[in-house]
């Protein structure tokens, strides 16, 4: 079984620029608003692919891996 993408452990691991969001193919990822109005990407396990798309775009983790 495939694990489910991890896009951040940590809140200050994401900047919430939606690049996940939007490059998602089965539209498994969700902005969700937290209390202070920052949104963060959720995974839907039921819909994602596990292709990965999110993590190569994520800029991120681009720079991580640099």
């Amino acid at each position: 079984m495939n694990n489910i993408p991890m896009l951040f452990k940590k809140r200050e691991d994401c900047c919430g620029c939606t690049a996940c969001y939007a490059i998602c193919p089965k539209d498994a990822i969700t902005m969700i608003e937290d209390e202070e109005g920052f949104e963060y990407p959720q995974i839907d396990e039921n819909k994602c692919v596990h292709c990965y798309q999110c993590i190569k775009v994520c800029p991120f983790k681009a720079t991580k891996e640099a």
